[in-house]
């Protein structure tokens, strides 16, 4: 196997030179360079990845916290993942999935320490987050897949959540609906502060003043269970209730399968729209859900982008924020309200 001496030796020039080369730590004339590339080329060397980034102080490599404690990825959390890998392989870097979360700062520390990693990107993010704390007392690169109550000197990429909101509301409001539930995240979530429980909460109770309807919002663990009793409680506290957003994408099929199974037709009787929900999930429902389709690969690959331009010392502005609103996509669970009879006899008619 070939070594930096050997490369040296053919190119005719110092080992010193074959690692500045390798590094980019000092110039080196377009001639000599392309002189030992050639001597790499010709004896197959392939240099050590960590041996390069301990010489330019730099590992490529970048951690992603992502919480798991309790749960596995989904497939519209999966795709900010996707983006980020993405993106960060197109620029030589790699991505470390982290499973760091909100009170894990002890973690979070040795890794920001250690000098594995050149950066971070933080998901799951709260409107008070100490890992945003922590990274920022520590000086440490970082951009949020998020956004904080206050973003002052912050780089963020999020969800335009109220824009969202609006999109879907005005959807069901234009098909004549004029009582909806919202399904949000648990309660759990909202009382820890996290940013899309919360900022969706705010955005629904705006968004029917300004359309003039009627709703409640009913919070639920993010299961098919918790979606059935979510649904329930819906229909408990607004018995006239047509039209229903659900941001939680595994209680939507649970509460897609208590309408059903209550004698409820999905449009027919109830409209359902899935925000913030990827293709995969809404195609696998049944009827395949309305959605608020996320852009989740194209938020996790202009986080990533985001955070090594600041690597490579092309930070701009320290505040920066970039929002990304949800697409409507209709497909089979939203359409016209009708209005409200006995379940079991407007069931009975349609058969």
């Amino acid at each position: 196997m070939a070594t930096m001496n050997d490369v040296a030796r053919r190119a005719g020039v110092s080992v010193s030179t074959v690692s500045y080369v390798l590094t980019g730590t000092r110039p080196i004339s377009a001639a000599t360079r392309d002189r030992v590339l050639e001597a790499m080329a010709e004896l197959g060397y392939q240099p050590n990845a960590m041996a390069r980034g301990l010489a330019s102080r730099r590992s490529n490599i970048v951690g992603l916290l992502l919480p798991l404690t309790g749960r596995a990825l989904g497939a519209t959390e999966t795709a900010f993942v996707t983006g980020a890998t993405e993106a960060a392989r197109e620029a030589g870097y790699h991505l470390m999935l982290c499973p760091v979360g909100p009170d894990d700062t002890d973690e979070l520390q040795v890794l920001a320490t250690q000098g594995l990693l050149d950066g971070f990107l933080v998901m799951e993010v709260g409107l008070t987050d100490q890992r945003v704390d922590l990274l920022r007392t520590l000086d440490s690169p970082f951009v949020l897949i998020g956004r904080t109550a206050d973003t002052e000197g912050l780089a963020c990429v999020d969800i335009d959540f109220e824009q969202t909101v609006e999109d879907a509301v005005a959807h069901l409001v234009g098909l004549g609906h004029q009582a909806i539930a919202y399904v949000n995240h648990s309660s759990a979530s909202l009382a820890g502060g996290y940013g899309p429980a919360k900022r969706t909460e705010l955005a629904f109770e705006a968004a029917l003043e300004r359309h003039g309807v009627t709703g409640v919002m009913v919070p639920t663990e993010d299961t098919a269970s918790g979606g059935r009793a979510a649904i329930r409680q819906a229909r408990e506290r607004c018995p006239e209730l047509t039209g229903v957003l659900v941001m939680n994408e595994n209680a939507a099929l649970g509460l897609l399968a208590d309408l059903r199974e209550a004698g409820l037709e999905v449009p027919y009787d109830v409209s359902v729209v899935s925000m913030v929900t990827s293709e995969v999930v809404a195609d696998l429902a049944s009827p395949p859900l309305t959605a608020m389709t996320s852009p989740g690969t194209a938020l996790g690959a202009a986080a990533t982008r985001v955070l090594l331009d600041r690597l490579t010392g092309d930070a701009g502005d320290p505040t920066y924020t970039e929002l990304v609103p949800c697409v409507l996509d209709m497909r089979g669970t939203s359409g016209p309200a009708r209005r409200r009879t006995n379940p079991t006899k407007a069931a009975q008619g349609r058969h």
